[in-house]
This record gives C-alpha cells, sequence and structure tokens, in this order.
C-alpha cells in the first residue's frame, strides 16, 4: 500500500458532548509522534467533531511529515448542519495543506446511518433497525435506494462545497449499502469490515473495489480485543451498554480478553489490502479514550475489551511502556508496527 495509515480521535461530538474530554497538546503531539516513529504510519485519519481540535493534530501530524486525512465526522447533525461544519473544516484543512503537507479531505462518515436527514430514524439503532429486520426484499431494495439518492445528492452538495475552499483530493468515508456514485470523488472510500458471514468472498469484494479502477482507501477496519469479536465485524461493539447521555457505562456480559485474536485480524486484513492494490487503509483506531481498561474487578466495566484501540486507556495512572502516557500498547500495537515496517 502507498499510504500505511491508523486513525488517530480527537473526540467524537454527539448533542453537544464530546466523547474525549482531555485533550492536553503535549499528549497529542506525543502521540503522533509515536504513530510515524513506532508505528511507522506514513499517514493519520485525524478524526473528531471538534474543528479546533482537528487543526490543532492535523498542523502536528503535517510537522511530522504525516500525510494528513483531515476527517470531521459528524453525528446526529442535519444535512445542512453537517454542511456548515464541512465548510469550517475545509478552510482549515486548507492552511494545513498550504504548510506543505499532502492532506485529503474526508467528507464525513456513514452518514445515512450515523446522522439525520437520510433514514427514518432519532437514532443509529432506530435508523439502522429496518435495514437488518425488513423482511421484504423488495422493500428494502426500496429503502436502500432511497437512502443511496439522498446520499448521493447531500454528497454532490458537499463536494461542491469543499471544492471552493479545499485544494487537496477529497473522498468519502462510505458503507457499501450507500452506493454512492464516486465521479464526483478523487479517491474510493470504505469503512470494510470482514465478519465471519461475508469471510469467504471478503477478499474478492476488496479486488472489486480496486477494479473500479480510482486509487481505494478503507477508510475504516478493525476488532475488538474480546473473544469472538472478529466474527462480528463492525458490530464488535455493540456489546457495550450507554446511559441516556451516550457515555458507555458497562459491558452486556462477560467476555474474554484476546488480544492475540484483534492483532490477527489486523494482520490478515492488511495482507488482504496488501494483495488486492489497496492504496491507502486506515486502522480504526489509535485509542478510544472513553473506554478505559480496568482490570482486577468487575470485568463487565472494563470498557477496554470493546474497544478497537491499539491501545489500552488506563483508568489511572500512566503506562510502563511509553512513560508519562496514560496507556499501555496492545498486542495488535506490535503486529500493525511489524506490518507497516514491512
Amino acid at each position: 500500500m502507498r499510504a500505511k495509515g491508523i486513525s488517530y480521535d480527537t473526540g467524537f461530538v454527539r448533542n453537544g458532548a464530546i466523547s474525549r474530554e482531555r485533550f492536553d497538546p503535549d499528549v497529542v503531539r506525543r502521540e503522533l509522534t509515536i504513530i510515524r516513529d513506532d508505528l511507522h504510519c506514513t499517514a493519520v485519519r485525524v478524526i473528531g467533531g471538534d474543528p479546533e481540535r482537528l487543526e490543532l493534530a492535523a498542523t502536528y501530524a503535517a510537522d511530522l511529515g504525516l500525510e494528513v486525512w483531515f476527517s470531521p465526522y459528524p453525528l446526529e447533525l442535519t444535512p445542512e448542519e453537517t454542511l456548515s461544519l464541512f465548510a469550517d473544516c475545509a478552510e482549515r484543512a486548507e492552511r494545513v495543506r498550504l504548510r506543505g503537507a499532502e492532506v485529503v479531505f474526508v467528507a464525513g462518515a456513514e452518514l445515512s446511518l450515523m446522522n439525520k436527514g437520510f433514514l427514518p430514524g432519532d437514532s443509529e439503532t432506530d435508523r439502522l433497525g429496518p435495514l437488518l429486520h425488513e423482511p421484504d426484499p423488495a422493500r428494502l431494495r426500496e429503502l436502500i435506494g432511497d437512502l443511496s439518492a439522498r446520499v448521493n445528492d447531500f454528497l454532490g452538495d458537499a463536494v461542491a462545497l469543499l471544492r471552493e475552499r479545499f485544494g487537496g483530493r477529497i473522498t468519502y468515508a462510505s458503507i457499501q449499502l450507500e452506493r454512492v456514485d464516486w465521479a464526483p470523488f478523487d479517491i474510493i472510500g470504505v469503512d470494510l469490515y470482514r465478519s465471519a458471514e461475508i469471510a469467504g468472498q471478503f477478499g474478492a469484494g476488496v479486488r472489486a473495489l480496486v477494479a473500479q479502477g480510482k486509487p481505494v482507501a478503507i477508510t475504516e477496519f478493525g476488532t475488538s480485543a474480546y473473544h469472538g469479536a472478529a466474527e462480528r465485524g463492525a458490530r464488535c461493539l455493540e456489546i457495550v451498554e450507554y446511559d441516556e447521555d451516550g457515555t458507555p457505562v458497562r459491558l452486556d456480559g462477560e467476555y474474554a480478553r484476546d488480544e492475540a485474536g484483534q492483532a490477527a485480524y489486523l494482520r490478515e486484513l492488511l495482507e488482504t489490502f496488501d494483495a488486492a492494490g489497496v492504496d491507502s487503509a486506515f486502522v480504526f483506531l489509535f485509542a478510544l479514550y472513553n473506554f478505559p481498561h480496568r482490570p482486577g474487578g468487575d470485568p463487565a466495566i472494563d470498557l477496554d475489551l470493546a474497544s478497537p484501540g491499539i491501545v489500552k486507556i488506563l483508568d489511572r495512572g500512566h503506562g510502563l511502556a511509553y512513560p508519562g502516557m496514560p496507556w499501555e500498547p496492545k498486542a495488535a500495537f506490535a503486529a500493525l508496527a511489524d506490518h507497516y515496517r514491512g
């Protein structure tokens, strides 16, 4: 692959609350340096909902020589609110690009599920339900056709707005049921997870994406560090219970830690992407700060088991591998470093 990447979370914003409460610039700079030097990444997808945080992290990454994928991640916004966020972020991304960095703008992620206006429902669960449980194939095709039309109409407007403010390449982090028209984009972007149901067709599916002719970026892939997570694919986080404001509270049962399984999943998918000729891939993700590791007590509150992060956030104190950092690497950290080192 040309660009060996990982996603870096600056904080997801949902209904005014941000998932990463502390955002220490010194920690951010050091984590991005570790991503470059120890993980051997050549690119980083900077994700989140706060434009100032995105620009700060993107600037640090650019100054480190990393290719920057500037990725605002709208959650529960209307189309109008999303366009306003994109306009702000495009101007910030252009400032980073004009510093001499290679910058790609990612025009949101999985908009039809994560935001309002594309599918009926007031939450991601409400919107996803009819797609998962519709028994009538004809009705399901109609639902998918409607959401695809809405998504493509919106993306056409978004790309026009972005081209006015940003001079670099543009992509979108899609899910396949959105049936995106890639003509306005420079790069095909797909969030792609291998689950047990599609494991036999996964490699062929990746090759079919590459065969479309434009560079292909796997904008999101990964799994959690509990036994059986890899078989769930993108649904590996569904073992988490949340409170009313969306804060993760506990797991819905007992799960066995399986860091080796998480590491193996990343290796296998990276090998598949390499073999198929994928241009860029971004592991999801470096750290998920609101899913802390809590060993030695009730296993249901060890939220790190559900986290796809390749480091485990410590509930208190600092790690040993990187003194001063509030985390310890998982087995996936070493696996990714070995693969990207090449």
